[in-house]
């Protein structure tokens, strides 16, 4: 282990995928101004330069691409060597894709899911050999409110984090045993450049009524509506201090405001539905 930290051994170390902006920026932060150690990947660090001098050897700055497996394994190797541990895995990467379910061309749809699926899959792959060893680590899921929701025009987007709230159902039932923790992360709106980067699919007519519209509503929301990034971190930093902390953490009042209809539509098709559901075992 680097000499530099033998005598800081108890101090909590995270590993943060999409660190120089938006929420992974600030976790960033908080973990350095907390004097916690903080592995920081992104394809491009450079926006994380001017914290180096400040933070010395508690930061380490790695560009790296969730989206390469062999990048991914060099970087948690590279935090293992600098932190000799990982407590917090923020799997905070993501991509947005902006459009109806048919307007998405394969190349979108596939590069949603590069970054949204496939990328917290080398992450965990990474990461969890040394969590296990460990007996000990907390995974924090990057989902949003369309983990569990989904309105025109989000189809895409949606089916990502569905996707990483569906392998993190079974992700914690695995890893409970071990020592670790799993925490699905819902923000709701929030202020980020996440939603100025959004790609979007090419415009058919049919779904001006739909798609256009809700895309003009986001659009002309106040700045009010949206969460501070560094307010979603905190409440992300009151979990991992928690000693149970939940499988799933809604943050900002727009996160329950929209799923809690979404979870309740379900239930109500459910039970309205239990005499055919019954049905089909006689």
């Amino acid at each position: 282990m680097n000499k530099t930290f033998t005598h800081q051994s108890h101090l909590r170390t995270w590993l943060i995928t999409g660190a120089t902006s938006g929420i992974g920026r600030e976790l960033t932060l908080q973990a350095l101004e907390n004097g916690e150690n903080v592995a920081a990947l992104a394809r491009d660090t450079s926006p994380l330069d001017e914290l180096a001098g400040a933070h010395g050897e508690r930061l380490l700055l790695v560009p790296a691409d969730v989206r390469e497996e062999r990048a991914v394994r060099d970087a948690v190797e590279g935090a293992v060597a600098r932190f000799g541990r990982i407590d917090v895995v923020a799997n905070n990467a993501g991509y947005g894709l902006f459009g109806a379910v048919e307007e998405a061309s394969d190349a979108q749809a596939r590069a949603v899911f590069d970054t949204n699926v496939f990328g917290v899959l080398n992450v965990l792959r990474a990461t969890l050999p040394v969590l296990r060893a460990q007996r000990s680590g907390h995974i924090l899921q990057g989902s949003s409110v369309y983990g569990q929701s989904a309105h025109a025009g989000v189809g895409l987007l949606a089916a990502t984090k569905h996707a990483v709230e569906g392998l993190s159902d079974a992700l914690v039932a695995e890893v409970t045993p071990l020592g670790i923790k799993v925490t699905v992360i819902q923000p709701g709106l929030t202020a980020t450049p996440f939603l100025a980067n959004l790609d979007v699919a090419a415009g058919l007519g049919d779904y001006d009524p739909t798609v256009r519209e809700v895309q003009k509503g986001i659009g002309e929301l106040p700045a009010s509506a949206f969460s501070a990034a560094a307010r979603i971190a905190t409440g992300i930093r009151t979990a991992v201090d928690s000693p149970n902390p939940p499988l799933r953490l809604a943050l900002g009042v727009s996160s329950a405001t929209v799923m809690r209809p979404a979870l309740e539509a379900r239930i109500a098709d459910l039970d309205g539905w239990l005499r055919v559901t019954d049905a089909v075992d006689g």
